[in-house]
């Protein structure tokens, strides 16, 4: 299962959690599966997130490889200019 650390943002939807386990084989079914478990993350999961995987942040990122022991970040994009 991976590890899935949330902003402070999202906590509130997920009970609270800064971290959750999840399982999925890249960052889409990571996502999808917490929109499963967690599904008030949906709205915001759905405006789009930055992922880092094992710390490295993977732009168009759904196809990206996570592993079994992989820590997975969702990080707010940042928008403005």
């Amino acid at each position: 299962m991976a590890e899935v650390h949330l902003w402070s943002g999202l906590r509130a939807l997920a009970d609270g959690k800064e971290m959750v386990e999840v399982d999925g084989a890249t960052v889409g079914q990571v996502l999808d599966a917490l929109i499963t478990a967690h599904p008030g993350l949906e709205p915001a999961l759905k405006r789009g997130v930055s992922v880092a995987v094992d710390g490295t942040i993977v732009p168009n990122s759904r196809n990206h490889p996570v592993g079994p022991e992989s820590e997975v970040f969702l990080l707010q994009k940042l928008a403005g200019g």
